[in-house]
């Protein structure tokens, strides 16, 4: 009988631990989408299948969220904290949350840096363990699913940054949050073929 330990990816056969990292950039000033990341309100409008988000003390909330992978849906309830928040440029953010398909606990820093083209870069990256029947469907199917939710929170998000303050929000959904992806991928696009010299000097001034 082999004494070898399971892979760091696999747990148990109802625990899966995950590395999600990415980017997004967000055509907003940086304080603006900073205001907006630490906005109750704000992250309740953007958080796909987000029901509540209650601010329960200093950089804390409760929440409820409808969310899945696959034919696997449920709804868990959960804690949200911040910390060592840094206006404008980072938060580090621990979630921990239940439901009937299972738990989901994780942690990660969020860091915002401002472009010379007004632009915002964010960059994130963080560890999740899931847990009970929703880690059945496996790690390749998990991160799938987060990477997607990603994506429609970054581009609600910059929506969001783009409104001025006082005015309506803009309104939300899936097939909203997916023809503002395709209209900002074809900008970016035309951008680069328009303008690519100021697409190499941003691109120098990472470097």
């Amino acid at each position: 009988m082999s004494s070898r330990s399971p892979p760091l990816a696999v747990l148990n056969l109802s625990t899966v631990l995950m590395r999600i990292e990415g980017t997004h950039s967000l055509r907003a000033r940086r304080e603006r989408i900073f205001q907006a990341l630490t906005d109750p309100a704000v992250l309740q409008r953007c958080l796909p299948g987000c029901e509540r988000l209650d601010k329960i003390g200093e950089n804390a909330f409760s929440t409820t969220l409808k969310a899945g992978v696959g034919s696997i849906k449920g709804v868990f309830t959960g804690n949200v904290r911040l910390e060592d928040v840094r206006a404008p440029e980072h938060y580090h953010i621990v979630v921990e949350g239940r439901g009937q398909p299972g738990f989901l606990k994780g942690a990660g820093d969020l860091n915002l840096e401002e472009q010379n083209d007004g632009t915002t870069l964010i960059r994130y990256a963080g560890d999740v363990q899931v847990g009970g029947t929703l880690a059945s469907v496996g790690q390749r199917m998990i991160q799938s699913a987060a990477k997607m939710m990603a994506t429609q929170f970054f581009t609600a998000l910059e929506a969001e940054a783009q409104t001025r303050e006082g005015t309506t929000p803009p309104k939300h959904g899936f097939f909203r949050t997916a023809l503002r992806w395709i209209s900002g991928r074809i900008r970016r696009i035309f951008d680069k073929l328009l303008f690519p010299k100021r697409d190499l000097r941003s691109r120098s001034l990472k470097d």
